[in-house]
């Protein structure tokens, strides 16, 4: 597979596949902890596989079984795992102006190999929108490790859930191998907050039924992280005005408040305060008419430039 791709897009599916590793352990723990419950719930060896494969997320796969066990309606959990899934629209809309140069078809595909840790490592790299050199190889790298993680590690768990005990507490290996991830991934004050936000809601929504306390966490984290940028991006000018008048300072303060990148909403915002910042520097740097004190003038170097012909009128003046 690799020998047919170009070398700019080898090298950028196997930093894919080396930026992955880190999540290694928390996919295989989750893999195998979905795959046990799976198996221990009613549905068969042959159910549990066609799920794992066709599913492809494990939140709601662990939030219908008790759902199914219960018996309910089809339609109550179809609209657990939508809601439960609701994140996965968000990601798709975060990811669409990267790859809305390919066909349908190579979009869906894309879609169904999407995930939590994918979109958030893809995230991190910044890449700019449209087409791109190896972008695209790039997320195959990070959904192919993940997507094969969490097969194996599911249907691991699906045929051999008898050899696991309840008491193993491979939930929590795999809740805590996903913390270096998440605080990784907190590098601005609008990021902060919508972490905090969300795990707030997340802990005050934990009993609620069909796991509703996921959608909504991630819900309150969207909603924070972009009244965050409002704020930062209506300080942004604001703060330019007042110490625009600081000098050399002046520039650096200018600057937007969130790790000096400016928001793609706050763009009109971040030119302001770069403006700001550089008529700041250029009156520090001008000096001004006034204050530049007159040369002195020493009477016997004027006067030995004088023409000896003339008469020394300062000689007569004393």
């Amino acid at each position: 597979m690799l020998d047919r791709l170009s070398d700019t897009n080898r090298r950028a599916f196997l930093d894919g596949v080396h930026t992955f590793s880190p999540a290694l352990l928390a996919t295989l723990s989750w893999g195998l902890v979905t795959g046990i419950a799976m198996t221990k719930s009613v549905l068969s060896v042959p159910q549990a596989l066609g799920m794992s494969l066709a599913v492809y997320a494990g939140s709601s796969q662990l939030a219908v079984l008790p759902l199914l066990a219960a018996g309910l309606p089809l339609w109550t959990i179809l609209l657990t795992a939508a809601m439960v899934n609701l994140r996965f629209v968000i990601f798709s809309a975060g990811l669409a102006p990267h790859f809305a140069y390919l066909s349908l078809r190579r979009r869906l595909l894309l879609g169904y190999f999407n995930g939590d840790i994918i979109y958030l490592m893809f995230s991190k790299r910044n890449f700019p929108t449209g087409f791109q050199p190896g972008k695209e190889a790039f997320f195959w790298g990070l959904a192919v490790s993940s997507w094969s993680s969490w097969q194996v590690s599911s249907i691991a768990g699906i045929l051999l859930a008898s050899l696991f005990p309840d008491n193993w507490g491979l939930e929590l290996a795999g809740t805590l191998a996903l913390i270096p991830l998440i605080v990784s991934a907190i590098a601005t004050r609008s990021t902060l907050a919508a972490v905090g936000i969300a795990s707030i809601v997340a802990l005050l929504a934990f009993d609620l039924p069909y796991r509703l306390g996921l959608p909504l966490a991630v819900i309150a984290a969207l909603a924070a992280g972009t009244f965050a940028d409002v704020i930062i991006d209506r300080r942004a000018p604001r703060t330019a005005a007042i110490t625009g008048k600081g000098g050399r300072g002046a520039a650096a303060r200018a600057l937007p408040d969130d790790g000096g990148k400016p928001h793609p909403s706050g763009l009109a915002s971040a030119q302001a305060s770069a403006q700001a910042g550089a008529e700041a520097i250029a009156q520090a740097n001008t000096p001004s008419q006034q204050s530049t004190p007159a040369e002195p003038v020493d009477p016997a170097s004027d006067a030995s430039r004088r023409d000896p012909n003339r008469p020394d009128t300062t000689r007569t003046a004393r």
